[in-house]
């Protein structure tokens, strides 16, 4: 099964992905994909300590990540998928041919650059045509900042 939903938030893996999103995703996995986090092994550790109860956790590299994908490590999981980088995501669609049913934007880093989609989040000019292949590819691309806000798809946010 694999990739059952996917967040980009800068924060990674924290209090809201941790008891909100990971637990409604229905993974089996929470998985964050970020070469400095993954590199450092003091953040890595202290963001392993936030990890939702019940779950599995791994924090590896991008080049990590779509090697276990290809190799079919995650065939019998369901994976949660946390990053910054909305390209991961498709690399991971087009290196390891994993097919991401739904992407959730949640928070970036550079809120107010970009064009605004919601209070929480922006979409960078060359982030745009990123997103706008993963929606060709049938991924559903949303703004939503927690479980209970309303989800907006990112085609209503902006033009893409």
């Amino acid at each position: 099964m694999s990739i059952i939903l996917g967040r980009v938030d800068y924060r990674l893996l924290h209090g809201i992905v941790a008891t909100m999103w990971a637990p409604q995703s229905g993974a089996q996995r929470v998985m964050v994909i970020d070469d400095h986090t993954a590199n450092d092994p003091i953040i890595k550790e202290s963001m392993r300590l936030g990890k939702p109860a019940g779950m599995a956790c791994s924090i590896i590299t991008e080049e990590t990540a779509i090697n276990n994908f290809k190799a079919g490590k995650y065939d019998d999981h369901k994976v949660f998928v946390v990053c910054e980088d909305p390209n991961v995501f498709l690399r991971l669609e087009e290196e390891a041919g994993q097919k991401i049913p739904r992407i959730v934007i949640g928070i970036t880093r550079d809120r107010d650059s970009g064009t605004k989609v919601s209070s929480r989040a922006s979409v960078k000019d060359e982030e745009k045509p990123i997103y706008k292949k993963l929606i060709e590819n049938g991924t559903d691309v949303d703004v939503q900042f927690t479980t209970t806000d309303k989800a907006v798809a990112l085609t209503h946010a902006m033009e893409i």
